[in-house]
């Protein structure tokens, strides 16, 4: 009796072991039928060009057929039996399975072109199966091997980010649009935007006057809030977020969406503290402090019924990458279908590839993830805000109002960015400009110097400034908000609300 070959002991059985047991997914019948379809029928390569690629194909030999009738029609020329026949004449791989005559065998045992489009996605299937076994694979081995520099979190990292790609294998773009068909799509958004008390076609700000400068956030837009520290930019980014969220739990979805919250800064339970601070009108340091009464907590319970029935989601790890943002928003799209827009706290604290880290390569690395945003913002179909620092050129100019030139560390930012906004107070700086009285400076005029700071100060009291200094679809302009320290809220100016302004 011949002796019966066993696995050496405590050797672990790896997944190359237990898939040998088993053929990996495929079907020669099909393939042999859409390549048949095409060499009597050129034209039907339109239907499947771009399902597949040569390497979909289970057999090799199959996928070199496809991809040299491929490549003869994409020359305009006719690929048949005849015109592949020089090609393949002397090739051994052929020969295999009879030589060329494979190629007029093929052809004269279709039984039909009309289902070529079902052999087509079929044949794709079986493809990615065949991938999702060698990916379940690669992952096995990975996780069996010991290395520090690949720990097992940046491992299901790379697992997902490999995973979502697979699973955009074989998807085909939008390809040509008629212009009736966009029209109709634009006029329905116009309609809907009638339809809003607000008139906005993206998801709203929650403050009235963006809203009509920019018509809302706009689906696959960049949009970058930049500012000096002490603005109010995660202020004003939150308020926006929470806005949106609430809008959709307020109206059904008509106006608002679910958010998600990227803050590389502040923690998710700082953030909730600052937003029932300013929902229940208690001071968010106060609550920090424990300076409440026992009154608030009933004003604590009302919020938080509110709160915790508002689609925001917070992530605050911090020192995230690109991509680790791009894995986790694509993974909260799917359980969340109502996501619309994501907010980054924000942009310099996120990291790029690994080829690209370092001071000396900084700018890269800024690109790169600008560069990424847009490209998440396109791919979800969702505005990505994302806040940005500005270089410390301001403080040096005695008008303090940023510029497009004052955005930090990379050019990209305002290159890929669809819209870049500024949060501004003058009120920040007017405080810390108390005049002083000068040596030669007699009392009288002291007196009226001052006099005039105190009246600027009470003008621009509580008073914030969002410059829209770049929109492709819209206008710039300025807009003022009132904004309250205390509660760090932005809210509409109602002293500035003209009806003037529809």
């Amino acid at each position: 009796m011949a002796e019966i070959a066993t696995l050496p002991a405590l050797r672990p059985a790896t997944s190359d072991a237990l898939g040998a047991a088993r053929a990996q997914p495929n079907n020669l019948e099909a393939e042999q039928a859409l390549l048949g379809a095409l060499l009597v029928n050129n034209v039907v390569y339109e239907k499947v060009g771009e399902i597949l690629k040569p390497d979909s194909f289970y057999d090799p030999v199959h996928g070199r057929i496809y991809e040299a009738i491929a490549t003869l029609i994409n020359r305009g020329q006719i690929a048949d039996p005849k015109t592949l026949r020089g090609l393949f004449e002397n090739d051994p791989a052929l020969a295999a399975v009879g030589g060329a005559n494979y190629l007029v065998d093929l052809a004269a045992n279709i039984v039909t072109i009309f289902n070529v489009e079902d052999y087509a996605r079929l044949i794709q299937d079986l493809h990615l199966r065949r991938q999702l076994i060698g990916l379940g694979t690669d992952v096995v081995n990975t996780a069996f091997q010991h290395d520090l520099d690949l720990p097992a979190t940046a491992q299901i990292s790379q697992a997902e980010g490999k995973l979502f790609e697979l699973a955009r294998t074989g998807e085909t773009d939008r390809g040509f649009v008629k212009l009736e068909k966009a029209l109709t799509v634009s006029i329905r958004m116009a309609e809907e935007a009638h339809k809003r008390d607000s008139h906005i076609t993206g998801v709203t700000t929650g403050l009235r006057d963006m809203d009509r400068k920019m018509g809302g956030l706009q689906r696959s837009d960049l949009v970058i809030l930049a500012g000096r520290p002490s603005m109010g930019k995660t202020a004003l980014a939150t308020n926006i977020a929470f806005n949106a969220a609430h809008a959709y739990f307020k109206t059904d979805g008509r106006e608002g969406s679910g958010v998600a919250f990227f803050s590389l800064e502040m923690s998710s339970e700082q953030l909730a503290t600052r937003l029932l601070g300013d929902f229940s009108s208690v001071p968010s340091d106060k609550i920090r402090r424990g300076e409440i009464k026992t009154e608030d907590f009933t004003k604590f319970v009302e919020a938080s019924q509110t709160l915790s029935r508002v689609p925001l989601y917070i992530d605050d790890t911090p020192g995230l990458s690109i991509s680790a943002v791009r894995t986790r928003a694509r993974r909260l799209k799917r359980m969340v279908p109502h996501l619309g827009v994501i907010v980054i706290d924000y942009l310099q604290l996120l990291q790029g590839s690994g080829a690209n880290r370092g001071n000396e390569n900084r700018v890269q690395e800024v690109s790169e993830i600008t560069r990424g945003l847009k490209a998440l913002a396109k791919e979800l179909d969702v505005p990505v805000l994302a806040l940005s620092q500005l270089s410390r050129a301001v403080e040096m100019r005695e008008d303090k109002k940023p510029q497009l030139a004052d955005l930090r560390e990379s050019g990209s930012i305002e290159q890929d960015a669809d819209v870049v906004m500024f949060v501004y107070r003058e009120e920040y700086y007017h405080a810390r400009s108390e005049p002083t009285q000068r040596p030669e400076e007699s009392p009288d005029k002291f007196a009226d110097r001052h006099s005039r700071w105190m009246q600027r100060g009470e003008e621009i009291r509580n008073i914030a400034e969002v410059v829209v200094a770049k929109q492709r679809h819209g206008p710039i302009g300025t807009v003022e908000l009132h904004f309250d320290g205390q509660f760090t809220r932005f809210s509409d100016l109602e002293k500035r609300f003209s009806e003037d302004e529809h």
